[in-house]
């Protein structure tokens, strides 16, 4: 008798463990799960964790609440305006009902999927492609709502929805390119225009200080030359006043008319300077006019000189061009003046007058 019950109670709990192997369930801590009784949902989701179910008539599913990172194949379309891209983007979702999870969608992973690339075709057939270059954000939202409002119904929700890469044509490019190019070019000429314009004001104000006082203009004209000799090199720098290259061009537009020289009021046996006729030597008038010529020369650079090394005075400047045009003016009256027309040795010698008696 006690042997038949040693061997009841070991029987019964070989029958107890083999029951508790068979129903026993572990949920994981990011799982939830649902649990199907003769194909009927069971009550709430199972929490992570230990769990029982009946074997043979329970069903336990298991499902995953982590996000989910899917990629969505690039989809090729036509934007609004009429151009040929290729997009591709990547959603994030996770399952907030587990029940719904697995009862209202065959399989929510594939049905999010479609649902991705379906929406991503018509968000790009309403856009333009300058929306889809630089205007993604607007999209990422659109797009999101777009998948997420079906996919509430299946107990998963939209995370976030972002577009990864907008493939354009070569040609596209290229024309891109040249658009960008155009317009870094535009800015570039405004800019430089712009300060061309700075600069021609200051000059102006540089110019308008500088003519009220004239040392100023002196004191830059030495700066220039210590800055172009600063360097080693052979290039010598001569100033030389502006006005004075007026003065002498002026002077060559209107030369001062020669006296007329008239043979009855010369004496006899004169020539047209007053000195006694000489044959044979037509090089003496033209050796002194070179002479005179060379004096004048030699005055004017004194002039020059004088007025470009004298002490900076308001009036240095004025007082020196003033001495260089009276220089200029004495030399010009005076060899017209004296300027004698030169006999070639093929003219005869002059004949002597005769004596009246």
């Amino acid at each position: 008798m006690l042997e038949e019950l040693l061997a009841a109670g070991a029987g019964l709990v070989a029958a107890a463990g083999v029951y508790t192997a068979a129903a026993a369930r572990v949920v994981k801590q990011y799982e939830r799960g649902v649990v199907f009784r003769l194909g009927r949902l069971n009550g709430a989701p199972r929490m992570p964790g230990f769990t029982m179910v009946v074997p043979g008539i329970d069903r336990l599913r298991k499902v995953n609440m982590q996000i989910v990172t899917m990629p969505v194949p690039a989809q090729e379309g036509i934007t609004r305006d009429n151009v040929t891209v290729r997009v591709d983007a990547v959603v994030y979702f996770k399952v907030v009902d587990a029940a719904n999870a697995v009862v209202q969608v065959e399989d929510y992973r594939f049905a999010v999927s479609q649902m991705a690339q379906t929406s991503l075709r018509s968000i790009i057939g309403k856009s333009d492609l300058d929306d889809l270059l630089s205007d993604r954000e607007k999209l990422n939202q659109g797009l999101e709502l777009m998948i997420d409002s079906p996919a509430v119904g299946w107990g998963v929700q939209i995370d976030r929805v972002e577009i990864k890469d907008v493939s354009l044509p070569d040609t596209m490019k290229r024309s891109m390119a040249r658009q960008a190019e155009a317009d870094r070019e535009r800015r570039a000429r405004v800019i430089n225009a712009d300060a061309e314009l700075q600069a021609s004001k200051k000059l102006a104000d540089a110019a308008g200080e500088m003519s009220r006082q004239p040392a100023a203009l002196q004191l830059r004209l030495l700066q220039t030359v210590v800055a172009v000799a600063a360097e080693k090199n052979s290039t010598l720098v001569l100033p030389f006043p502006v006005e004075l290259l007026r003065f002498l061009e002026r002077a060559q537009q209107n030369p001062a008319p020669a006296p007329v020289d008239r043979p009855a009021d010369r004496p006899a046996g004169a020539t047209a300077d007053g000195a006694a006729t000489t044959v044979g030597t037509p090089g003496a008038a033209e050796a002194a006019e070179t002479g005179e010529t060379m004096e004048t020369v030699g005055a004017v650079d004194d002039a020059v000189a004088e007025s470009i090394t004298a002490e900076p005075r308001p009036s240095a400047y004025d007082a020196g061009m003033a001495a260089a045009a009276d220089a200029l003016e004495s030399a010009a009256g005076q060899s017209a003046a004296g300027r004698v027309p030169s006999r070639t040795p093929e003219d005869p010698p002059a004949e002597p007058r005769p004596e009246e008696s």
